[in-house]
């Protein structure tokens, strides 16, 4: 039998290009003879839609949708996910997957586990279902579960997040084949235990895994597709493109072949990315971006994401010198500009920040200087940003890291300000490795901004270092805190310095509120700031041991 999987890109809740998306897919899969096409999780409305789905209007036009889809589907069987109403006293919505072929409903079944952890918060809107769905078609048994209900397989989640195993339960009843449908969000090690984990779940069982991922950006993440069939033996019988669109076709006669390891590298991480703010601008409207440019590292990789995601002909580049901008740093600023082939231009401040100290002068006088006035400039360049973006159309993409949002290394209004923050969930030192892989075949990003110090330039000779610890040590820590959630003690016997890790600890819990006012940013590691980590501003909990440090 040939089947197909329909690796797509939905914009939530466009209902009319998602269809007729997905039908142009199914049309494909049958000119190449297939007799079943699979489409991802709430395919139809695009996932993850939040509180969408809490409006009337919004889930009428969905379950609409979904009749059209049905209605106009002739010749071919149909996997695809969507949502179904749920009548008892509980949470109004399913989450389903609908068998269906020549107009007519065959099968449905409801999603049994409803992840609410990071970016996933299903409880809020979805009751669960209670028994895992199959039925035979064509002489073959078929599993159909939906993305979570995988996700609790006791060999490889020893601390499982739910009380029963629904691929268990349908290895029970004698499937022959597993069908999953997803919106499986990337980041970094994502797609490399995902392979482990189908491959496993496959050898275990003795049954095939068809398993449908999305693809595309969405606010502020990013889902590969990586859509595949995994074999019993551990091989691959079919694997679709990793952050495209694709139609992965596969006789599942056929044997498969060996599989190669996968390979996490600077290379798929910078796909992510480019794919993040690509989506990010486009679903939303824009065709241009405008990236502040300021001979520095954060900034030159951003520009170099923004080219890729969006033609060098609709990227701005713009450097806005101070008293404190170094001429060196103007000169990287616009070799950068030169070997993109961006549009470059230069709004010197200097006269605009005399203007602001002038006006203070009556309040700031005869007191020392201090970031006040250094916050000012940044400020001026993000007002700047802000008026060329309300004049022209340009999308502000933002070019703070990861490190400097963790501890508050940024201003408010000034370097924060833009409509997405591309590089948000990336530690200097991950910048700086995919920087040196953009240069790795010839100079796009200038060699000096890769072994200069990284300055904010907003005084006379500052240097990042002069504020912060190395951001080798800084990364440490901070991965530590925020990703893998250990506590100051259990870093601290990391061979890390009290003093450094009390500081740094300090700066994140202290600086919330700035996050909160921060762009949405594209998230590549297991846990970025924004929707998947919630933390409040206003909170007195100390860590007893960071107590014990005052």
């Amino acid at each position: 039998m040939k089947i197909a999987i329909g690796q797509t890109n939905p914009i939530i809740g466009a209902f009319d290009y998602n269809l007729e998306k997905i039908s142009r897919f199914i049309e494909e899969a049958k000119k190449q003879g297939c007799e079943l096409v699979i489409f991802p999780e709430l395919c139809l409305m695009g996932y993850p839609p939040k509180d969408l789905l809490e409006r009337e209007a919004f889930i009428n036009h969905s379950l609409e949708t979904l009749e059209n889809l049905i209605q106009r589907t002739q010749g071919i069987a149909v996997i695809c996910g969507c949502i179904e109403r749920n009548f008892n006293h509980a949470k109004p919505l399913f989450n389903s997957a609908v068998f269906f072929a020549n107009g007519k409903i065959i099968f449905k079944t409801h999603k049994i586990l409803l992840p609410s952890y990071d970016v996933f918060d299903e409880t809020r809107y979805f009751a669960p279902g209670q028994k895992p769905g199959w039925l035979e078609w064509k002489g073959i048994r078929w599993g159909i579960t939906i993305c979570e209900d995988i996700w609790n397989d006791k060999d490889l989640f020893p601390r499982q997040q739910y009380t029963h195993d629904p691929l268990l339960q349908l290895a029970q009843e004698g499937i022959d084949i597993l069908v999953n449908i997803s919106a499986s969000p990337y980041h970094i090690g994502k797609p490399a235990f995902r392979l482990k984990m189908l491959t496993h779940l496959a050898n275990k069982y003795s049954f095939p895994i068809v398993y449908a991922n999305q693809v595309g950006g969405n606010d502020d993440i990013v889902f590969d597709g990586n859509s595949k069939i995994v074999l019993p033996d551990k091989t691959l019988l079919a694997r679709g493109a990793v952050f495209e669109e694709d139609l992965i076709v596969a006789d599942l006669n056929e044997t498969g072949r060996k599989i190669t390891a996968f390979a996490e590298n600077e290379a798929e991480i910078l796909k992510a990315l480019i794919l993040g703010t690509r989506d990010y601008a486009y679903k939303t409207g824009f065709q241009k971006a405008v990236v502040g440019l300021s001979g520095g590292v954060d900034s030159s990789l951003v520009a170099y994401i923004a080219v890729q995601a969006l033609g060098k002909e609709n990227v701005l580049g713009v450097a806005m010198p101070s008293p404190y901008t170094s001429s060196e740093s103007l000169e990287d600023a616009a070799a950068l500009a030169k070997n993109l082939g961006i549009m470059y231009k230069i709004i010197p401040i200097t006269e605009i920040f005399n203007a602001y100290l002038q006006a203070l002068k009556p309040l700031f006088d005869e007191l020392p200087w201090s970031t006040a006035e250094e916050n000012i400039q940044a400020r001026i360049r993000g007002n700047i940003l802000m008026a060329l973006s309300n004049k022209f159309g340009y999308l502000v993409l933002s070019t703070g890291n990861k490190s400097e949002m963790a501890v508050g290394y940024c201003t408010l209004y000034g370097d924060l300000t833009g409509g997405l923050a591309v590089i948000s969930d990336v530690p200097k030192t991950l910048v700086y490795r995919l920087a040196r892989f953009v240069n790795r075949e010839e100079e796009i990003i200038p060699r000096r901004v890769l072994v200069k110090p990284p300055s904010a330039e907003l005084r006379p000779e500052q240097k990042d270092e002069d504020d912060l610890p190395p951001y080798s040590v800084l990364d440490t820590i901070l991965k530590e805190y925020i990703e893998n959630r250990r506590s100051v003690e259990e870093i601290i016997n990391m061979g890390l310095s009290p003093a450094t890790v009390k500081e740094v600890i300090k700066r994140v819990d202290k600086n919330e509120y700035k996050r909160k006012q921060a762009p949405p940013g594209i998230k590549i590691t297991t846990k970025a700031f924004g929707y998947g980590r919630r933390y409040p501003i206003v909170q007195k909990y100390t860590d007893f041991l960071l107590k014990s440090l005052s």
